[in-house]
């Protein structure tokens, strides 16, 4: 095949470019142009979804799954097929998808104990990251993702959906703009009830280390003892199976539940950044499912922040009548009311509502049958309803960001900070003490 001279000078030119430009630059520059490939590492239950969701929207958003990885083969192969790979698609080791330069970027899917150490190095391989909630397994993983997220430069996005839901930006703006006065506290919940019991999912009871075919499971593979992420136990299936029930994989439901509820309320409240905590206090206890799990099956949070609010926080496995989102200020309420927020004065500030929500609150003035005049409304009566735009979900946020398009929803310094208060929760219900944070030395303290 011949090749012209003009297209020769333009390929040599695009080629010095790419050499003169830093990895970050270069994998950047291919993620604003061209397709995104994307690796996802972790494909059991929320994995899985992952790759059939990214399946859907391949055309729309330009994107493709050209690689996946699990120590479960069966898990692995199934994988495989949804994206229509080869057989070199699949690997049971991550490294594998960090080494492969086509791929711009990684989903981790894994269990906590992995996600910041794979994290760290898909970002010192020049990939951007999207790392399911939680951050991390423990405080110092958390602080050593956000520190490599600065060093690399690299987009990474932390996966509490609900920081994508244009509610909370748009109950951002409201605090920002004093509608309900200074945030005094606010309360959410994430609560649920079964038959089985919580987190009691299947187990195949042919896989495991001795598994052959699609019954194999790298065990010490997953549990990265030799990297210290965990324990040197002998296979046992309902840690593989039923991890979130043990302390050496997660943070309970700590973690995997009120982490969806603390991100949202610290966007709502403090900004886009979030806030590391001042105090921490927790309650519980396993009440109902003594099954030889290490969680409680019902947890209560208390969050102290520096900017003098307090956020409180449940999380009951055994009856699912939650408390419902309030976001509570000196002059006002603000609780959810369609895709936006529902506002209702405090009586005793009704003038400084009004005049802070004077283009939502009209006040009249009315007589009595005694000729008496009053506000309409009366005070402590006031309230108005503002809703939220709509807004990309929190993967296409994720595209969005590595393509230069928009900021990550959650990002590292959110995830972060809301790491650290429900890790500082965990740590005072298991030693049934308070934990402070310690912000100059950034470490916790009992």
């Amino acid at each position: 095949m011949s090749i012209t001279r003009r297209a020769f000078m333009k390929t040599a030119a695009l080629t010095a470019a790419a050499a003169a430009l830093p990895a970050r630059s270069w994998g950047r520059v291919l993620g604003a142009n061209d397709r995104l490939n994307i690796g996802v590492i972790g494909t059991g239950g929320m994995g899985t979804v992952h790759v059939n969701g990214f399946m859907k929207m391949a055309g729309a958003e330009n994107i493709a799954v050209t690689r996946v990885c699990d120590v479960y083969r069966k898990r692995l192969n199934n994988a495989v097929r949804i994206i229509g790979g080869s057989e070199g698609s699949g690997s049971i080791e991550y490294e594998r998808v960090l080494d492969d330069k086509d791929v711009n970027a990684v989903l981790i899917a894994t269990p906590d104990h992995w996600h910041t150490k794979i994290a760290i190095e898909a970002m010192q391989a020049g990939k951007d990251v999207y790392v399911e909630k939680p951050l991390s397994l423990t405080i110092e993983q958390a602080i050593a993702c956000r520190e490599a997220v600065k060093k690399t430069g690299r987009v990474l996005q932390v996966g509490p959906q609900g920081t994508s839901e244009g509610r909370w930006w748009k109950a951002r703006e409201a605090i920002g703009a004093g509608r309900i006065g200074k945030v005094v506290w606010s309360q959410a919940s994430y609560c649920r009830n079964s038959r089985e019991g919580q987190f009691n999912w299947r187990i195949d009871p042919e896989a495991g280390p001795s598994g052959t075919g699609d019954n194999y499971i790298d065990w010490d593979r997953w549990l990265g003892h030799e990297h210290g992420l965990a324990a040197k136990i002998p296979y046992n299936a309902d840690h593989f199976f039923r991890f979130r029930k043990y302390w050496a994989y997660n943070g309970g439901v700590a973690t995997d539940l009120m982490y969806h509820r603390l991100a949202p309320l610290l966007i709502a409240i403090t900004g886009a950044n979030g806030e590391y905590p001042s105090r921490v206090v927790a309650a519980g206890g396993q009440y109902i499912e003594k099954d030889g799990r290490d969680i409680p099956d019902s947890f209560m949070l208390m969050i102290d922040y520096p900017s003098e609010h307090t956020i409180v926080l449940v999380s009951v496995m055994t009856n699912d009548v939650p408390l419902p989102d309030v976001i509570r200020g000196q002059y006002g309420t603000m609780e959810p009311a369609g895709s936006g927020w529902s506002f209702k004065e405090q009586g005793v500030w009704a003038p400084e509502f009004r005049k802070a929500n004077a283009d939502y609150v009209k006040v009249a003035r009315v007589k009595n049958d005694k000729g008496e005049e009053r506000d309409d409304p009366p005070a402590g009566r006031a309230s108005f309803e503002m809703e939220a735009r709509d807004s990309r979900g929190h993967v296409e946020n994720w595209l969005d960001a590595i393509r230069g398009k928009a900021k990550p929803n959650c990002n590292i310094d959110l995830g972060c900070s809301t790491m650290v208060a429900i890790k500082l929760g965990v740590e005072s219900y298991r030693q049934q003490k308070m934990m402070k944070w310690d912000a100059k030395a950034e470490r916790a303290v009992s």
